[in-house]
């Protein structure tokens, strides 16, 4: 049990000795570029996204207007052409 800490505790020194200040941050500057670019995509997305909502919202109001006009000129022919 002893020789298996000794050995983890060797090992994270190993690790801990090649991980530098600097490789930590640049580690960090690319993380934080590569947040900034995700960061950036979902904008852009939900840009797209909302354009394609506000046409799908106007075809579906131009649809039921039209679905409604051609109620309406039914209803009114059967009206008419039973009087």
């Amino acid at each position: 049990m002893r020789d298996r800490r000794r050995s983890i505790l060797t090992a994270m020194e190993r690790a801990r000795a090649t991980w530098t200040d600097e490789r930590l941050d640049d580690l960090s500057r690319r993380i934080d570029a590569g947040f900034n670019r995700v960061e950036g995509d979902l904008r852009e997305l939900r840009s797209e996204m909302s354009t394609r909502f506000d046409a799908l919202h106007t075809l579906s109001i131009q649809l039921t207007g039209g679905m409604l006009i051609a109620v309406i000129a039914t209803l009114v022919s059967v009206v008419v052409t039973r009087a």
